[in-house]
């Protein structure tokens, strides 16, 4: 066992992988498996908890890479980045049919979308931004 666990170590890329799967594994079994089969819908809910996992990375890497070189551009950067990971898991909210996200008269799925705008707004502020 200790084999398998040494190369991890050696590597923090590996380690974040494994433990951002293993906390988005543990989460989404629970709540998803009632949707296992239930054809597209399975693969709808991969499609978002996929997003989530590769939004939270690209965030870890944005929040590294901005503490070591401050720049404004890499902040809005790392906003946006953030920014999908919540709308990713609003979208995985939406699709998984929880009750416990009420948003009043409107509806969760245009918060969704309005959110990705903003992201890419943000991310378009930053490449035009010069520092």
């Amino acid at each position: 066992m200790v084999a398998y666990v040494q190369p991890l170590r050696s590597s923090l890329a590996n380690l974040f992988l494994v433990a951002v799967l293993g906390i988005a594994l543990t989460f989404l079994v629970p709540m998803a498996f009632p949707h296992l089969m239930h054809g597209f819908h399975a693969a709808h809910i991969l499609l978002h908890t996929g997003g989530m996992i590769l939004a939270l990375f690209i965030t870890t890497l944005a929040v590294v890479s901005y503490r070591t070189l401050r720049s404004r551009r890499l902040l809005l950067t790392t906003i946006a980045f953030a920014n999908f990971v919540f709308t990713e898991a609003l979208l995985l909210a939406y699709v998984l049919d929880l009750s416990i996200i009420n948003l009043g008269d409107v509806h969760i799925y245009e918060v969704g979308h309005l959110l990705m705008f903003v992201t890419l707004g943000l991310l378009a502020l930053g490449a035009l931004r010069s520092d």
